[in-house]
């Protein structure tokens, strides 16, 4: 059971100012405020890494009534600064549950927030766009909260792959998790070996991979583009993966340096979401700041080689532009708002997708992505 919740501030750098109350841990904390649509899957939504740097509105009303458990971490950690919802509920009840959320965020050092309009704050965040905010359970005056939100460095400004990434090298190698039978199964045999360069890679992407036959090695964000050409031309391994991660691309100048090495190497590539994003910068095309971004489970993008509509699981608050048809085929698009979802470049063998094809938290409809990597590095 929760303990007695605490009274929380929060102030928004549009002057809002709001009274609530605190369930997780007792802090002051800056942050960006997004909101996310999903129906279920917070624990999978705050141990993901992409959420470095972030407060998460759930438009869900009700958080934290199946508890938490170890298999259903996407990451070591919880990096999300906070988790903002309507109603928190304390008794958690789930087969699987090994503890509460409270207890979860309090672990990891995460504020919680509740007993607070989450509707009011996804309108106003719809209609004026993703904001800095400053959320406290120690500091209730509204001044004192603004000087600190305006003296504290912007989201766009940190580089939160320096955090989230691996610092060494390791494989992938356990058994992955059958959600049907919830119970481990073997993985497959590989038929080829990547890299995936870690910039905040999250755990199902890994395992998909692995289902899909591929042999993974992760690596850090700061990897040596010569040391991994030499690899593929030895054939030691058969191409390189660049993963999830949070934070503003643009940011990434030595990251995009290396990757630029690959793409004239003619090494096969598969980007998602922050991956996908840093293959068109690192090819000349800079991404784009959206409004608030698109953070949840229920994205619907069309397959344009199918014609069939996809629905999705997405978090991201930057876009490629629309001028990148230019050297790449546009694959998927999100049906929302018509911004680009995935790419399949013209002169390269390299293709990537924004959203997150491993469904978690979401639907399964993309995961066939992770085959086709292993067809293109076939070929």
């Amino acid at each position: 059971m929760a303990t007695s919740l605490k009274k929380a501030w929060i102030y928004l750098e549009n002057g809002t100012f709001l009274e609530a109350k605190s369930f997780g841990a007792d802090d002051t904390s800056v942050g960006e405020i997004v909101f996310n649509t999903s129906m279920s899957g917070y624990q999978e939504i705050m141990s993901d890494p992409s959420y470095a740097g972030q407060f998460v509105t759930f438009t869900m009303p009700e958080i934290g009534n199946v508890g938490v458990n170890d298999d259903d971490m996407e990451s070591k950690n919880a990096h999300a600064k906070g988790m903002i919802v309507r109603k928190y509920q304390s008794r958690y009840s789930n087969f699987r549950a090994e503890s509460s959320l409270e207890d979860f965020l309090i672990k990891y050092n995460v504020m919680g927030i509740c007993d607070i309009d989450t509707r009011y704050l996804t309108k106003m965040l719809r209609s004026e766009g993703a904001m800095m905010m400053v959320a406290s359970s120690k500091i209730s005056d509204k001044n004192e909260l603004k000087k600190i939100l305006e003296d504290s460095p912007r989201i766009e400004d940190l580089n939160y792959i320096e955090q989230v990434s691996t610092k060494e090298n390791y494989n992938h190698l356990f058994a992955t998790y059958n959600e049907d039978e919830f119970s481990y199964k073997d993985a497959p045999t590989p038929e080829a070996k990547i890299v995936v360069v870690d910039f905040g890679v999250k755990r199902n992407i890994l395992n998909e991979l692995v289902n899909a036959k591929i042999g993974v090695e992760v690596i850090p964000n700061d990897f040596n583009a010569t040391d991994l050409i030499e690899r593929y031309n030895s054939k030691e391994i058969d191409g390189v993966f660049l993963s999830n991660g949070p934070g503003d691309p643009l940011v990434l100048k030595k990251e995009q340096e290396q990757i630029k090495k690959l793409i004239g190497a003619k090494i096969p590539m598969f980007g998602i979401c922050l991956g996908h994003q840093l293959l068109s910068i690192s090819h000349g095309y800079d991404t784009f700041k959206l409004k608030f971004g698109h953070h949840g489970g229920n994205h619907p993008v069309k397959n344009i080689d199918t014609g069939l509509v996809e629905i999705t699981a997405q978090n991201h608050n930057y876009n490629v532009p629309d001028n990148i048809v230019e050297i790449a085929e546009v694959t998927h698009t999100n049906l929302f708002d018509n911004t680009i979802e995935g790419l399949k470049y013209n002169d390269s063998p390299i293709f990537s997708v924004q959203h997150h094809p491993e469904a978690s938290p979401g639907p399964k409809e993309s995961q066939y992505i992770f085959s086709e990597f292993l067809s293109l590095i076939k070929r």
